[in-house]
């Protein structure tokens, strides 16, 4: 594995985005959590309604990181062996009959798990050791993933029905929740001219798995200040309606707040924004900059909060409003 310098690993990113902006219009802040979240060796769920560009833009970073890409259509038939794969019965020449593993999709190194929320809890758990532990376990035999490994996954805001909403424990999993927002009309226009056109927007090879690898290396070792970290755990306890820095919002709209994870996802996405922008130690608006996506998924709001309309990125906002930096 190649080693890689701050400044080489600013380098790279920025030929990152800028070989995916040729064929992705806008959205250059999902673009850049979701490259934060790959660097950051996480996950990352993207919700937004169905046409802007969710699919393209997983496809369009393999392409650019030379990375292998997989796309899982969740449906409510869809079984776990469908996604991890199976043990099939294969006979040889002699006539002996032996189980080989016949490897699913999951094996890949970027999965798009689109409409995740359309299959069954018992299909979407299917997931959570791939997520977590980089390894499918199948009749008692466990296989390693190869590294990287991220899992994209979409939902659908607004089409609700037929589906089975991911419980807490699968939310926790993904570093980031991004919400895709509808483009504006000057961007709308571009994505018309690029789209409809004869040539087709493509984006060329400008890293490989080795310089991803060791951009997540060097990630793992820039130092976060006692202070940094403190800041950290205090936004993450300030999200518990039963904390003594809870803002109002927080005790009168949530239900339970972050897990410990959620602690990690701002440290680790601190690091990464710390060395996209030039430097080598995290501060602390490297945190409040990721916080939403950090938090908005893991704040469990209560009946109050869904009947007066109040959304997760409303109290983290106010969270992070309330909790100074000293």
């Amino acid at each position: 594995m190649p080693d890689i310098s701050p400044e080489q690993f600013r380098e790279t990113a920025a030929r990152i985005e800028a070989e995916v902006g040729k064929v992705i219009v806008g959205q250059q802040g999902v673009v850049r959590h979701v490259l934060v979240a790959l660097l950051g060796e996480g996950h990352v769920l993207l919700e937004g309604v169905p046409g802007l560009g969710k699919t393209m833009l997983v496809r369009t970073l393999a392409q650019a990181l030379d990375l292998t890409f997989a796309r899982i259509q969740f449906t409510p038939d869809l079984m776990p062996a469908d996604i991890v794969g199976t043990d099939i019965l294969e006979e040889s020449e002699d006539g002996r009959r032996t189980f080989r593993f016949q490897p699913g999709p999951v094996f890949t190194h970027l999965l798009l798990a689109d409409e995740i929320n359309r299959a069954t809890p018992k299909t979407q758990s299917a997931l959570l050791e791939a997520m977590q532990e980089r390894t499918v376990t199948v009749a008692n035999q466990s296989y390693p993933l190869p590294p990287p490994f991220m899992v994209l996954a979409t939902q659908n805001p607004i089409e609700m029905e037929g589906t089975y909403p991911l419980p807490e424990a699968q939310l926790d999993r993904f570093l980031f929740k991004v919400n895709v927002t509808f483009p504006s009309s000057a961007e709308l226009v571009e994505i018309l001219n690029r789209t409809t056109g004869s040539a087709a927007p493509a984006a060329g090879v400008v890293a490989d798995r080795d310089t991803v690898t060791a951009m997540a290396a060097l990630v793992r070792d820039v130092p976060a200040a006692s202070p940094v970290t403190d800041y950290a755990v205090r936004l993450v306890f300030a999200t518990h309606p039963q904390s003594e820095d809870a803002p109002e919002a927080v005790r009168q709209y949530v239900r339970y707040g972050a897990s410990p994870r959620a602690a990690q996802a701002l440290i680790l996405g601190g690091k990464v924004t710390a060395l996209l922008a030039g430097r080598y130690n995290v501060a602390l608006e490297d945190l409040r900059q990721i916080a939403p996506a950090a938090l908005r998924h893991r704040v469990l709001l209560n009946f109050e909060a869904q009947a007066e309309g109040i959304a997760p990125d409303d109290v983290v906002k106010a969270v992070i409003e309330a909790i100074p930096e000293k």
